[in-house]
């Protein structure tokens, strides 16, 4: 699949018994201030998550809270088809994951759960659809720093009815205090706790902070998400020994990354697998179907098998051939269901991941950023000519990480005579960046249109680009073609905003 020019790019309804907990909530206390979610929805079942939380009281802190939930076919919750219960308590920071099963491919469901008398909102799950399916549309975002502003893109995309599920590509959260990255606005959003979280309480608090927001209630209330994990769910620059992040004082690496992937799995609405690393830590790298329609794999460049970032300009180390991003269980993972995917004659590949795969550098030689596929490109060569040996077609790469919007032709090398810039002769397939929901690259200026300009004119798979927006992207799938669309904000500094397409 090749990429034409800038046209490619433009363009583009569903309606959406309760247990007495064994200590009492005052009567005021509302058990579900961090909302609902949905997420890891396969053909026959979807998790389900809340969180009861606790009041005040210390004597409540190591009570175990019984809570019920349900499933309906209508949102007024009366064709009952699931329903269940069970208890939660401080082990698990009271959230609540279900793995409702038993259900029908394709289907549209609705679900709440019940504790103390009081019920929460109604959410809006979907099943993966079997067999042959003509169109599917997926949002994709990444980068939601909540001091940085209000996630006014949350907002839009939970205006979507249409949407079949939610790719989130990393840094849901961010690990920084007071006078870190994206903190100063003064919008009342300042991080909580007030410091850099680096232990199992403070990335719990943060997430609850994450999850009082209005707007991202709303769009997991809506949808359906599959999420991965980036650095600043652990700390910035993570590998897996370590982040340029993670400095003297603040403990072991080892068991702030413990913590971290802890907190993760407890506030997130992922299946755990069951597949532990060689590390003995969860890993979240996996695969949904979409019909015959997409194969989407979801990968973990970050944690699982990431060996430390290169030096800037030390091209020599970028170039190892024994370093690795993914690690090596979780490449021949990637490079096998691909293959079983082309086998099996699925339409489309699709890769969800967190940093830029195409190259971004200043000459052929010299990349710009280690964290990337960049800094790592055996592995990218190695994935690559599986590629290519095995005659994978139809393949495209979605992006997140570095705040702003790009399209790329997936090019092993993007310079004449290996690629044709026009005709996309020697590209493999489309990579696709989402800009942050929140976290900006450059504000706008003359001179960020200049630098747009000046990477068009630099890098030759590059096909466009934004420096500047908050977003998301809307791809929408068919048989025929698959289309990415860009939308942005023009502020996440005030509840007031306009919401276009670029």
């Amino acid at each position: 699949m090749a990429i034409t020019r800038r046209r490619f790019f433009q363009g583009a309804a569903l309606g959406i018994a309760t247990l007495p907990l064994l200590k009492t909530f005052a009567s005021t206390h509302q058990p579900f201030q961090h909302g609902i979610a949905s997420g890891d929805p396969l053909a026959d079942r979807v998790i389900l998550w809340t969180r009861i939380t606790p009041d005040a009281d210390p004597d409540f802190q190591q009570a175990i809270v019984p809570y019920s939930w349900e499933m309906a076919l209508d949102p007024q919750m009366n064709q009952i088809v699931q329903s269940g219960q069970g208890v939660t308590g401080p082990q698990v920071d009271y959230t609540v994951k279900i793995d409702a099963e038993g259900l029908v491919s394709g289907t549209v469901y609705y679900y709440r759960f019940s504790s103390n008398g009081k019920l929460s909102p109604v959410g809006r799950p979907r099943t993966l659809p079997e067999g042959h399916l003509s169109r599917l549309r997926l949002a994709f975002c990444s980068c939601s720093n909540y001091p940085a502003g209000y996630f006014n893109v949350y907002r839009e995309i939970a205006r979507r009815p249409e949407l079949d599920a939610v790719l989130h590509l990393g840094d849901y959260i961010y690990e920084y205090g007071p006078g870190g990255y994206g903190t100063g606005n003064n919008l009342g959003r300042d991080p909580i706790p007030a410091k850099e979280i680096t232990v199992l309480q403070d990335y719990r608090q943060r997430y609850a902070q994450y999850r009082t927001d209005p707007d991202l209630q709303e769009v997991h209330r809506q949808h359906p998400f599959i999420c991965v994990w980036d650095d600043h769910e652990s700390a910035n620059d993570a590998w897996k020994g370590g982040a340029q992040n993670h400095n003297d004082g603040e403990g072991a690496w080892e068991s702030r990354r413990n913590d971290a992937i802890q907190t993760y799995f407890e506030w997130m609405p992922i299946r755990e697998s069951g597949i532990i690393d060689h590390f003995g830590h969860k890993t979240i790298y996996r695969r949904f179907r979409f019909g015959d329609l997409i194969d989407l794999f979801m990968l973990d460049t970050r944690l699982a098998g990431r060996d430390q970032q290169a030096l800037p300009l030390d091209v020599k180390v970028a170039k190892d051939p024994s370093r690795s991003l993914l690690g090596l269980d979780q490449e021949q993972w990637l490079h096998n269901g691909l293959s079983q995917s082309m086998n099996e004659g699925v339409r489309w590949r699709v890769l969800g991941q967190q940093v830029m795969m195409s190259q971004l550098t200043i000459s052929q030689d010299l990349p710009i950023n280690m964290d990337q596929w960049d800094g790592y490109q055996a592995s990218r060569q190695r994935l690559f000519d599986h590629i290519q040996n095995q005659g994978i077609n139809n393949l495209m790469v979605l992006t997140g990480d570095i705040h702003s919007s790009w399209a790329f032709d997936l090019a092993p090398k993007p310079h004449f005579p290996h690629y044709g810039r026009i005709s996309g002769y020697g590209a493999l397939g489309g990579e696709f960046v989402t800009p942050g929901v929140t976290s900006g690259f450059a504000e706008k200026s003359d001179l960020a249109k200049v630098g747009s300009a000046a990477l068009d004119g630099v890098l030759p798979n590059l096909k466009w680009t934004n420096l500047t927006e908050r977003g998301y992207v809307l791809l929408d799938i068919s048989h025929s073609r698959a289309k990415a669309h860009w939308y942005h904000v023009d502020t996440v500094t005030s509840r007031h905003y306009n919401h276009y397409l670029l």
